[in-house]
């Protein structure tokens, strides 16, 4: 019996827990809350005022996957240069606000997205929230209450000694209390913390105080290689019980680095389409090509490649045709030659300094057919080591 494609749309990739329920709120265009997608943040390094620097790098970013973006206000100059930023910005900016309230009013009348206050290093914020409330709520901006451990209110660190996840989380919520005793509600929160189980525990207790939105970072993670692996773990552990709503991976790195590293964080947890994904192997003594080499070389050929396609690059005969044969394209290596898969068939078997090639050249191939079809999604290649 043959069987006939209805052209049904496929079921959703499988996550590890549904979504935490969440008020919802938008920042500029992009929905933050249990009905939206996660989102991807990350942070200008340019100084704001410096107009044509700053939009280069939003643009920059915005090109690798970012869904909003944040920029410092510290300065007179820079409050002055937020109205053409968020005008000329393709994707919402939210201003970045410590110790001057007056920048807070300055960044709503700007017309950014969203403004993110500490309430922790801004003078007398407390007793100026009914203004703030109501000047976001006249000009539609979204407030991100951001509590850091490392500028706590002096108050509760003379209570809780130091910055104890019930610290972060009570200071959190005594700052949404003020906001919605004066009616506000357009607002996420964050409780960051540079150690990842202090920050995934004051996110537990956040969740089940209140159905705000929340923002996940690590604050101050560190150089590259660290960041990366304290934000995936604490990302992890809170994403996977469906906490979090929108994402700062904070890297010690170029901010577009930041954007790959919470793209892949999200599309390894099905909570964002998977674009390309390079499977290679560890390499071991079975090995009988330059595992490492192959890897980065195809890589390479395949950067800029813009389709959800599982590449499997393997270096034995162990489990290197399973994997390839699971893969979309892939290749067994071993004895000077490999055999090339697509979709679980060998099509030819090549020598060993033909692989490169012709995995780039079958990939291409793959990505035309797709573009044809209308499936070639917008995204950045990803490499997974596995």
């Amino acid at each position: 019996m043959t069987s006939v494609n209805l052209g049904m749309p496929a079921p959703p990739p499988p996550v590890l827990a549904p979504r935490r329920k969440t008020r919802q709120i938008q920042v500029g265009a992009v929905g933050v809350g249990s009905d939206s997608p996660v989102s991807v943040q990350s942070m200008t390094t340019t100084k704001t005022h410096d107009i044509g620097a700053t939009l280069q790098q939003i643009a920059e970013l915005t090109a690798s996957g970012c869904d909003i973006v944040r920029v410092a206000c510290p300065t007179d100059k820079d409050a002055e240069a937020l109205p053409i930023i968020a005008k000329q910005s393709n994707i919402p900016v939210i201003a970045d606000i410590h110790f001057q309230p007056k920048y807070v009013f300055a960044a709503i009348e700007a017309g950014c997205g969203a403004v993110r206050v500490n309430p922790g290093n801004i003078r007398k914020f407390d007793d100026q929230i009914k203004e703030i409330a109501q000047a976001a709520k006249d000009h539609g901006t979204s407030i991100r209450i951001g509590v850091n451990a490392g500028s706590l209110d002096r108050r509760l660190l003379q209570k809780y000694g130091k910055a104890t996840p019930e610290a972060l989380v009570e200071s959190a919520v005594w700052e949404a209390s003020l906001f919605e005793e004066y009616g506000f509600h357009d607002f996420k929160i964050s409780v960051k913390h540079n150690d990842p189980v202090v920050m995934v525990r004051a996110y537990e207790l956040l969740a089940e105080a209140g159905d705000w939105p929340l923002h996940l970072g690590v604050t101050e993670a560190g150089p590259a290689f660290q960041g990366t692996i304290k934000s995936a773990t604490a990302f992890g552990a809170l994403l996977s019980k469906g906490i979090g709503d929108t994402i700062r991976v904070s890297l010690s790195a170029p901010p577009v680095e930041e954007v790959k590293v919470g793209n892949q964080i999200l599309e390894s947890l099905n909570l964002r389409p998977r674009k390309l994904e390079i499977v290679s192997c560890p390499s071991c003594g079975r090995a009988q090509v330059d595992v490492y080499e192959l890897a980065n070389s195809v890589t390479e050929g395949l950067e800029g490649m813009k389709v959800p396609l599982r590449v499997a690059v393997m270096g034995c005969v162990v489990n290197g045709p399973g994997e390839a044969r699971e893969a979309d394209l892939g290749v067994a290596s071993g004895n000077g030659k490999g055999q090339i898969f697509v979709k679980g068939e060998v099509i030819r078997t090549v020598p060993e300094d033909q692989i490169v090639e012709t995995l780039i050249e079958e990939a291409n191939r793959i990505a035309e057919e797709m573009e044809a079809n209308g499936e070639l999604p917008e995204g950045e290649p990803s490499v997974s080591v596995s």
